[in-house]
């Protein structure tokens, strides 16, 4: 029963990780600089396996990790980019990109989250990933991710406050940004919800 317990509150706080990094990578697919969005979300999702391996004790390791990523998005980068390309276009390019891109992002995120999710909640590690046995998970998770990302975009001030972070000065904001990272891999949601009002953004 204990082990059980053990193996619930791991899932739960790999969920919740899961959760704060595609609002992470929704705000920063609406970074309006495309390759600097793109760049932005790579790093937001490698964080995320980084998180998720930690809390299943699973050894990180960076290069397997990025390449697993490649491998698994490969579709899912090619709508990034096209959405990335989208805010070329003056104005309402960069609005209308900035949702889409928003959009694919969170999604992308998602799905790459349950799948790591689930391969290290049997023990598996980054040696024995089996990338075209998940390559239709991957896949069935993305679309259900655009739902999730379509209900967390609804929080529109909740994401924009990502954003605004994300696009803010890294030395100011760095403990800022630490301690939310902490606070999401103890399970704990304290992203915020409205930079106006938010004192810690003065």
């Amino acid at each position: 029963m204990a082990t059980n317990n053990n193996q619930e509150d791991l899932n739960e706080r790999a969920e919740s990780a899961v959760r704060n990094h595609v609002i992470w990578s929704m705000g920063a697919g609406f970074i309006p600089i495309p390759i600097a969005d793109f760049v932005a979300v790579a790093a937001v999702q490698l964080d995320m396996i980084r998180t998720i391996s930690n809390v299943y004790g699973v050894d990180f390791k960076e290069t397997e990790g990025k390449a697993l990523v490649t491998s698994l998005t490969g579709s899912g980068l090619s709508r990034l980019g096209a959405n990335a390309l989208i805010k070329l276009i003056p104005g309402f390019g960069s609005m209308l990109g900035g949702v889409s891109m928003s959009i694919v992002s969170g999604a992308s995120t998602y799905a790459l989250g349950q799948v790591f999710k689930k391969h290290f909640a049997v023990g598996g590690t980054f040696l024995d990933f089996d990338t075209d046995r998940f390559q239709r998970y991957y896949d069935e998770q993305f679309e259900k991710g655009k739902t999730v990302a379509e209900d967390i975009q609804k929080e529109k001030e909740h994401v924009l406050a990502v954003a605004f972070i994300l696009r803010s000065d890294e030395h100011r904001y760095n403990k800022f940004l630490d301690d939310l990272k902490s606070s999401a891999n103890r399970g704990r949601d304290e992203y915020p919800t409205n930079p106006k009002s938010d004192p810690r953004f003065v």
